[in-house]
């Protein structure tokens, strides 16, 4: 193998180059062919340090991204395997990174994953049992399991993140979630594809400040009008292209071989800005048919050189009114973020909603308050009687129901989403964060419904405990509780939340190091 992806990103004087590949719906013929050539090049080439796979974009069927990324493999270029929670339950993940392990291709992105897309017959049923954060536990679990076993190595496991939110709530979302899959085990970060510049520097100082090393790469894209008009449409999740740079790229495509030129051009711009602002990688979406486009970007890079803040205005395609977590006044400094200055104001029902849950979490579900022993014997009583039981689950079920939209699920996470449902209300049952899916603070799946997070961060902005959306790691929901009484499971410690185990003295340990950043600058600000 000439190069070693794993190698190359953690030696801090490279500037890496990944290649996004998409697997077409054959197993062989033209798309297969087309792929294959593009990494074959891509390893000629000698730049490429690795090349990733996706995992059924949008939700739609393709050729499984663990075979063709095997056959590249097998021809010396190294490959990043996207790995989706959307498809598989835990034991079939869990079977998947095995395989992929005795493969040898241990460079994994860790993903939530788009909703699901239409397959046979129709749209196939979402899985979603983990979320990223779990994912990301579960491949470092392994990790120690293998090196016990006798793989010195391991799983290199990535993660994404997306600073091209443009509302308060969704941009510390998002951070809030990375610096949980940093604490779950995240090794290095993608970025999701938009064309703002300072949300990129915005990034690279969240992390300055909280004193997080990790290997960043920055997604770009060879923008074509149809490409553009996609994801300005929001059918990319996670993908922001404004009004004006749709506008500007359909202009400049009016003319195919000028377009193409200026694609070139853009693409190449902005991976030299990125590794100006102190990335350590670019990845190159948008290469469909030959390596050639991909091959005049890194060209016209190297003639550009270190004369990347020419071109920063040229990447000002902000969202109107967007929000920045540091003064927008050029490439930011590094100062105290704005989270939290204009404190939000709640609705009469969102209020009394959150407060009332709140105060009878903190009365009836704390092992701290002074009726928890009492609340314990009387749970166990209850549950020695089915009669009992059934009827405090009836009552549960149908008190919960009309406050939270309530699933039966009998591992009850609200505590974690302000009081809110995750099973419910998000559309992929998130517990430890957003996923990158929305936009304006609607949701991915259902643009009319708010995303449960943005209410979520609202919420707790509100009561000024928005570090609660980074304490810890949330563990994944215990499915051999449904449909049982979540409030004896607490009681009676059988629930996440409360069983003694190794899982959970890793969630409760894991802590978020933007907190402390975050506490850190403000002191520092404050005298």
């Amino acid at each position: 193998m000439l190069r070693v992806f794993q190698t190359d990103l953690l030696n801090t004087d490279n500037f890496i180059i990944t290649l996004e590949l998409v697997p077409g719906k054959e197993s062989v013929g033209r798309s297969v062919d087309t792929v294959m050539g593009i990494a074959k090049d891509s390893f000629s080439d000698g730049r490429i340090s690795a090349v990733s796979i996706t995992d059924n974009p949008g939700g739609n069927p393709s050729l499984s991204p663990d075979v063709m990324g095997y056959e590249i493999f097998k021809v010396g270029m190294d490959v990043i395997v996207h790995f989706t929670c959307r498809d598989l339950n835990r034991v079939g993940m869990e079977s998947r990174a095995l395989q992929l392990a005795m493969m040898g291709m241990k460079n994994l992105l860790a993903l939530t994953g788009d909703y699901t897309g239409k397959g046979f017959g129709g749209q196939g049923a979402p899985v979603f049992d983990l979320d990223s954060v779990n994912l990301l536990m579960m491949l470092k679990q392994l990790n120690e399991r293998m090196n016990e076993s006798g793989d010195p190595d391991g799983f290199f496991s990535g993660c994404a993140v997306s600073p091209f939110k443009y509302t308060e709530a969704e941009c510390f979302a998002q951070y809030a979630k990375l610096c949980r899959k940093i604490s779950a085990g995240g090794q290095f970060v993608i970025t999701q594809l938009g064309y703002d510049a300072y949300k990129f520097s915005e990034l690279i100082n969240m992390l300055q400040l909280a004193g997080i090393d990790i290997p960043v790469i920055g997604s770009t894209y060879v923008l074509t009008p149809r490409a553009a008009r996609i994801m300005n449409q929001r059918a990319v999740p996670g993908a922001v292209v404004s009004d004006k740079l749709l506008k500007q790229v359909e202009v400049e495509w009016s003319n195919p071989k000028q377009g193409r030129k200026l694609a070139v051009e853009r693409t190449a711009k902005l991976g030299a800005i990125l590794k100006g602002l102190g990335y350590r990688g670019m990845h190159i979406g948008g290469i469909h048919h030959n390596f050639d486009i991909a091959g005049r970007i890194l060209n016209r890079m190297q003639e550009i050189g270190p004369n990347w803040k020419e071109f920063l205005m040229e990447f000002d395609f902000p969202v109107c009114g967007g929000f920045y977590a540091f003064p927008k006044d050029g490439i930011c400094d590094l100062t105290v973020p704005e989270f939290g200055k204009k404190p939000p104001s709640l609705g009469v029902g969102e209020k009394i909603h959150f407060q009332m849950l709140k105060s009878l979490h903190g009365a009836l579900f704390s092992f701290e308050s002074k009726a928890a022993p009492f609340f314990s014997k009387l749970c166990g009583w209850l549950d020695g009687r089915p009669g009992a039981k059934q009827m405090v689950h009836r009552f549960e079920s149908s008190i919960k129901k009309l406050l939270l939209g309530c699933e039966q699920c009998g591992d009850c996470g609200i505590q974690h989403v302000a009081f809110l449902c995750p099973e419910s209300q998000c559309p992929k049952h998130t517990r430890n964060g957003a996923c990158g899916g929305s936009r304006d603070g609607s949701c991915e799946v259902f643009p009319e419904r708010q995303c449960v997070w943005v209410r979520a961060y609202r919420r707790w902005a509100f009561s000024e405990e928005s570090q609660q959306m980074m304490v810890g790691c949330v563990p994944p929901r215990m499915w051999e509780l449904n449909r049982t009484p979540s409030w004896l499971n607490f009681h009676l410690k059988r629930d996440h939340q409360s069983v003694s185990t190794d899982l959970l003295k890793f969630c409760e340990s894991a802590e978020c190091a933007l907190i402390r950043g975050f506490s850190a600058q403000n002191q520092r600000a404050s005298e």
